[in-house]
Parts: C-alpha cells; sequence; structure tokens
C-alpha cells in the first residue's frame, strides 16, 4: 500500500473495504444495512465516517467523492451533520436500550434534511442484547428508501442471525506492521525514532497507533495495563480477588485491557514456542522470555484462551467480578 492509493477517504490498511464501497456507490449498488466488523481501533468508525462522507459529499465529480472540503464532508467528520445518527448509550452499563433504539428507528424514517439519505450508526452493537437487537428487525425488513444503517462490532458471535443475513458485512483485519509504519511517518510532527515501538505495540490497530503517536497518555495507559498483568501474576488468590473487584466496576475499560493481556499472553506464547514472528510488546521482550521459561506452554495457552472467553462474554449478561475471579485464577503463578 501506498498512501497515494487511499484517495480522500483518509482511511488506512483497508483498501479493499474502500474499493468496495466505492464500487458500490459508483454501481449505485447501496445496501440498506453493513456490519463492520473488527477489533477495538481497527479503523470501523472511520470507515463508516467516510462511506457516509463519500454518499453525502456535493463535490459534482462522483469519482472525487468524498473531498474533504465540502460542508458536508467537514460536518461528518466532526460528527455534526443532521443526517448521520448515532445511537446514543444510557444507563450505568453505557449500553444500548430497546428505547433508544427505537427512537434512533424513528429519526431516522424522517426524510433527509439534505442529501439522498439518512444513516442510522450503532457502535458496540456486539453488547446490545438481543431483545435491543430484536428492534431493528421492522428497519431491516421495510427499509425506507433513504435509511441505511450501520453497524459496529467486535465480533460476529453476539449479533443475531436475523441481523447478520440483511446486512453486508465487512470484516476489517489487522494491518501489517510495516503499513502502520508507513502511515505513522507520514504523519506530521511524529517521533520518528519511536514509530517501530507503536507500530508493534498498535497490534496491527492503525487507529490505536496515530492515537499513541499523538497522546502521550495512550501509552501511560498501556504501561499501566501490563504493569497490573505483571503484578496479577506475582499475587496471591486474595489479591487476585482484589483486583477482579476493582476491574468489574468499569466495564467499558475493561475490553481495552483484555485485548491488551491477549496480545501478551499471544506474545508469551510465542516466544516460549521460539516462533519466528516479532513479539507485539517489543519493550517487554526480557519480562516475557522470563515468563516463557518459567511457564509451561500449556498453562500460557489456557491464560490466552481464558482471555478469548471473558473478551467473547464481555457482550452478554455476566456476573462480570466472578467472570474476572475465574479468569484471574486461570493466571499462571499461584501456588497449588
Amino acid at each position: 500500500m501506498t498512501l497515494a492509493t487511499l484517495g480522500n477517504w483518509g482511511v488506512y490498511g483497508h483498501d479493499w473495504a474502500v474499493d468496495h464501497l466505492r464500487r458500490g456507490i459508483l454501481n449505485d449498488r447501496i445496501r440498506q444495512a453493513y456490519l463492520i466488523i473488527g477489533m477495538e481501533s481497527v479503523g470501523k468508525e472511520t470507515l463508516a465516517k467516510a462511506f457516509i462522507a463519500a454518499m453525502l459529499c456535493t463535490d459534482p465529480d462522483p469519482a472525487c467523492r468524498p473531498c474533504g472540503q465540502c460542508s458536508a464532508c467537514r460536518r461528518i467528520v466532526s460528527g455534526n451533520h443532521p443526517d448521520m445518527l448515532f445511537a446514543e448509550k444510557e444507563g450505568d452499563d453505557h449500553a444500548l436500550k430497546i428505547d433508544a433504539i427505537r427512537a434512533l428507528m424513528g429519526r431516522l424514517a424522517l426524510k433527509p434534511f439534505e442529501g439522498r439519505y439518512r444513516f442510522g450508526i450503532f457502535p458496540d452493537f456486539d453488547q446490545i442484547r438481543p431483545q435491543a437487537q430484536d428492534a431493528l428487525l421492522k428497519t431491516l425488513e421495510e427499509p425506507a428508501p433513504h435509511a441505511i444503517l450501520i453497524l459496529m462490532a467486535r465480533t460476529i458471535e453476539s449479533v443475531l442471525p436475523t441481523i447478520t443475513s440483511r446486512s453486508q458485512i465487512l470484516h476489517l483485519r489487522p494491518a501489517a506492521i510495516a503499513e502502520v509504519e508507513t502511515v505513522l511517518r507520514a504523519q506530521p510532527g511524529v517521533d520518528a525514532d519511536k514509530v517501530p515501538l507503536w507500530a508493534h505495540l498498535s497490534g496491527g490497530r492503525i487507529g490505536w497507533a496515530l492515537r499513541a503517536a499523538h497522546d502521550p497518555e495512550a501509552l501511560t495507559q498501556r504501561t499501566a495495563g501490563i504493569d497490573l498483568l505483571e503484578a496479577i501474576l506475582r499475587g496471591n488468590r486474595t489479591m487476585r480477588f482484589n483486583k477482579a473487584a476493582d476491574l468489574a466496576k468499569d466495564k467499558d475499560a475493561l475490553a481495552t485491557l483484555l485485548t491488551l493481556w491477549q496480545s501478551y499472553w499471544r506474545d508469551a506464547l510465542l516466544i516460549g514456542y521460539d516462533a519466528p514472528m516479532t513479539a507485539a510488546n517489543i519493550d517487554r521482550e526480557d519480562a516475557l522470555r522470563d515468563l516463557a521459561m518459567s511457564t509451561a506452554p500449556e498453562d500460557i495457552l489456557k491464560a490466552l484462551q481464558a482471555t478469548n472467553r471473558l473478551l467473547d462474554r464481555l457482550p452478554t449478561n455476566i456476573n462480570l467480578r466472578l467472570a474476572l475471579e475465574v479468569t484471574l485464577l486461570d493466571y499462571p503463578g499461584l501456588v497449588r
């Protein structure tokens, strides 16, 4: 990939998805619903906004849309376009509720203010309970000609089959590390010496890499997350139970933390098996090597699988504290 191939969409690492959506627009083959699947910060919302901009851009040349300069494009980037509607989370669990979904469906049914279409965007759709997902079915079965739904989810498993069967599914994969480095080096004001570290830590998530390059707090939070995991591995049962209680208080932050831990366990497994692949957490290689040498590969795999299970179960109605306790007890380091 070269930056010249990205056009005006501003989407990095997913050229195939941009090409697919662009062809659909140029050939007037627009679906009523799109389901964008991918890990956190892989580019789901960036792709969604670029697609909407391409649809609502007012540049007279269709090949130049989105132009990035017209009023419609600028308002879409800022999130203030009247025909781009976001489903709002509410309640203590910050989840999408049935009432909020129905309210958005009512607004989506109204005629567009400016263009041919109105867009309803649903982030974290895999965290919505099945009853709330059902609230979309009437719109999907009898869609208004101007209404387009864009659903975003980390995994497809928690999305109802009745939703997936009516949606165009786009699976966004992590970008190659070299591709992440190319994007970072093209950014103004980026510390070139830190580009390899950011690219590896991103795990192919260009959105995370871009934030890290411009926001020191991103690296600070990531360092704190790894420090916490290493402290847990040194802790006893009581300490692990206490940490589970603390972590269960913030479900929104937990997915980010578990994704980070997932990369740590994957690195330990690669080192344990002497795999010919570079670790993502390259600044923690000494600790990872010590862990791989002192822990049986099957125990590292068990920890990775436990982390994966909890990530998959986060969108469901689980006892979060209990699930965390079980996961942390599956991590190595305890005296059996």
